[in-house]
This record gives C-alpha cells, structure tokens and sequence, in this order.
C-alpha cells in the first residue's frame, strides 16, 4: 500500500488584486501547509482575460489559461478559487464547479447576495463544497465565528462597520477637518474605492455583505426592497462635528437586529451615530469591525483589516485550508441538505419588520431662515408625528440669515421621522433638505 500524501489541485480563476495575493503566500507557505495537513499541494493554474497583461506576480506562462471551465473540468483540480467578481460568468463557473463535485472558495459577496439560494442549494445536491470567508470583512473570520465558534447563540443584534471605503473616508474627515471631496479624492489615488463607486459610496457593497451575516444568523435572505439602504454622501464634515457635540462618531454601519419576542427582524445599512466610548467608534481608516450580539455569550467584537490583498488572501487561503481538510473527511460539513434545512425553519420563525415597527433615536440637522416664529413651524410639525426631542443645539451663522439646527430625539418609528422630514421639506423657511441620521447604542 502506498503512504504517498493525498494530492489536492488548486485552480484560480481571476488573477487581480486577491488571486495574485493568494498564489504569492500559498507559494510561500506551501511546503509547512502541506507537513500539517498531510497532504500535497499543486498550484494547478490561474485563468485570466489577458494573459498578457503585467502582474506583480509571475507565474509560468504554462499555467495561465483563458477558458475558465477548462481549468475547472480539469480532473487533476479539486478547489477552484473563484476570485474572478461579477454575478453573471461568476455564477455559471460556480454551479459548473459544484455540480463536479468540486469545493469551491469566493470572495464574491455580490454573488453569494444574489444566487445565495441556488448555489448553497447545488452543495447539497451535488456533495461539493462552498467556502466564503473573504466575501465579509476580509482577515476578519466573521463567517466562521458565526457558523463554528458562536454556533450555539441567537443573536439579538449584528451591527458592523463592514466597508473599509466609507470608513476610510468618515475617518479622515473627522482627525483632518477633511470636506467628503477632498478625503473622497485621497481614496481614489490610494485605490481604496471600487471601479463602480456607488457600490462602496451608496452602501450597496455593505447591503450585500449584511445579506450574508443575516441568512448566517437568521436563516432569512432579505431582499433590497425590505432594507434600509444609505450611503454617506450627504454627510459633511459639519455633521461629523457636531455629532461630537452629541459625544457620538459618524460611522457607516450594518445593523441586523431580531427581536425574539415580536417575531420580526430588520437590516439596515446607513450612517449613524455612535456613542464616542463604544468599540466600535474606535474602528478607524480601512479597518472593520463587528460587534455580534448572542443570548449565550454576551457580546463579541472582531475587528482587523477588512480588505486589501494580504487581508482577503489570508481569508481564502483558511478555506482553502478548510477545504483539504473536508476532502480528507477530517473536517464537519457546510451547506449539507440538513444545514439548509435548518437554515429554512429558522428564517420562516422571523418576518421583516415594517418601517411603523423599527424605532430608533435620530439626529436631525436643518438650516432654517432666521426669522421669528420659524423654529415653531418645525417644532409642531415634529410633534404632529409624535417625535419628542431631547437635545437641540443651535448655531448662528455670522453676517448671514440663517441658523443651523441639530437635535436628537428620543426613540420613535422609521415611518414617523420620514413622514416629518417630507413635511419639513415643504416649509419654506428650512433652507436646504434636512439631514437625518439614526443614532445607535451598540452593546459595547
């Protein structure tokens, strides 16, 4: 009998940012992966678009190929690493892959987000295996602290700093004095926005990252149509000032919450105030942090680089780490029909809660001509939707006729503050649209 270690074939498909990072530590770290785990590593191949174009890391020119299903069909291949991004290609390479049998490794949040259902649903049928670590809060193990080390909690509430775009930004304008456009302008020439800038800007790329925490925790896929989605382009470095005044910090923020009692859920992304002694108000620049909420241990926070290429790579290759280890029937099942199951039973347990339902606390920012009777107009339209204020600071603007305003109010329904700001819109004397912001008090 031969005692020759199991070979196990890697391909990559996709060779940008994170597949070159991927391939540059694997190969570093190879020979000491393969002493623990027993095994045999073959770096297989890469498929690219252009095989010609500069890469920081050189690779044989016999490893690179262009047909992606060719490296995934390729028999000596036993995880393919998709790090290609997109929803359409992304997807097909994915199933191909899966209905083979094979395991599979994505960062690919928008993929997961989109055809979540459909490619879990092929593990399970088809006995290959779905690892995406690196699609949430790259170095940071989010996923795994969710499905292995916190397993046995339900989590109340899930909020995180989950795009190291809009934190980045938030950041430097709040320790420079930095306007939005001058710290957006930095971002841009440090590479940290994506290609597609509403995708970090207007919240979309942490929207998809929350789906995902939220099925994790919840069972539940949530559509677009029942979140709250903002980015951060209508806050000015005003804002972040005056949310000292409050002793709070801007941050962009996911916030899942599941009230037990009421049997209902809600999931947001959107810029909120946060108590300044809070953990996570100290996750600066293009860190993350998330703060997991669990009836059993209290409250957890993970905070680490949330992106670029060491951090994500770091994320796949412990899937791909994972991976052998399943393959060696050494390590438990994911995504097992059994999983899904019990991923099913628990979401039909929670129903989305309605804007009348979710409350929070606001603050509120408008600019009102300084003239008499004005504030009156504002205060009894805010009392008309039973929003009671607890703090209001006002600031004078020199040789001008107007005032700024800035109040907190005590908790009160998503639907009362947005019928308030549309009335207020409508008042000529609030000189430019209100801003309104929730205000959180994260559990640590």
């Amino acid at each position: 009998m031969s005692n020759a270690p199991l070979k196990i074939g890697l391909g990559i498909i996709g060779f940008g940012t994170v597949g070159q990072g991927v391939w540059k530590h694997l190969a570093a770290t190879r020979r000491n992966m393969e002493m623990r785990l027993g095994v045999k590593i073959e770096l297989i191949g890469v498929c690219v678009r252009d095989p010609d174009k500069p890469r920081k890391v050189k690779i044989p020119r016999t490893q690179i190929l262009t047909d992606p299903f060719a490296l995934v069909q390729d028999p000596r291949v036993n995880i393919v690493c998709e790090l290609m991004g997109g929803t359409t290609l992304a997807r097909d390479i994915t199933l191909h892959a899966l209905r083979l049998g094979k395991s599979v490794i994505s960062a690919n949040k928008a993929l997961i987000c989109e055809h979540g259902m459909e490619i879990f649903a092929a593990v399970s049928q088809h006995g290959g295996q779905y690892f995406f670590e690196a699609s949430v809060a790259g170095g940071i193990p989010v996923i795994k602290s969710l499905r292995e080390g916190l397993v046995a909690n339900c989590f109340s509430e899930i909020v995180g700093i989950i795009n190291g775009t809009c934190n980045y930004l938030l950041s430097r304008m709040e320790k420079e004095s930095l306007s939005y456009e001058t710290a957006l302008k930095d971002a841009r020439r440090l590479g940290y926005v994506e290609a597609d800038e509403s995708l970090d800007l207007d919240g979309v790329d942490a929207y998809h990252k929350a789906v995902i925490l939220a099925f994790l925790a919840h069972g539940k896929w949530v559509p677009r149509k029942n979140t709250l989605v903002e980015g951060i382009r209508n806050v000015t470095l005003e804002d972040i000032r005056r949310a000292s005044d409050f002793g709070c910090k801007i941050k962009h923020l996911a916030v899942i919450h599941r009230d037990f009692s009421k049997g209902t859920m809600t999931l947001g992304v959107y810029p909120a105030l946060i108590p300044l002694d809070s953990i996570l108000a100290r996750v600066d620049g293009v860190h993350n942090g998330i703060s997991l909420t669990g009836d059993v241990v209290g409250t957890t926070t993970l905070v680490g680089r949330g992106a670029g290429q060491d951090a994500t790579a770091s994320a796949v290759i412990g899937d791909i780490v994972d991976a052998i280890r399943a393959l060696k029937g050494a390590a438990f099942k994911f995504l097992t029909t059994e999983d899904l199951e019990s991923y099913a039973t628990l979401g039909s347990t929670a129903r989305m809660a309605t804007l009348e339902e979710i409350l929070s606390r606001f603050y509120l920012r408008f600019s009102l001509r300084d003239k008499s009777g004005v504030s009156a107009e504002v205060y009894r339209i805010l009392a008309e939707e039973g929003i009671s204020v607890a703090r209001v600071i006002q600031y004078e603007h020199a040789g001008t006729q107007r005032g700024t305003h800035t109040l907190s109010t005590y908790p009160v329904s998503e639907a009362a503050m947005e019928r308030a700001v549309r009335k207020l819109r409508k008042l000529r004397s609030v000189l430019e649209p209100p801003l309104v912001l929730r205000i959180l008090a994260p559990a640590s």
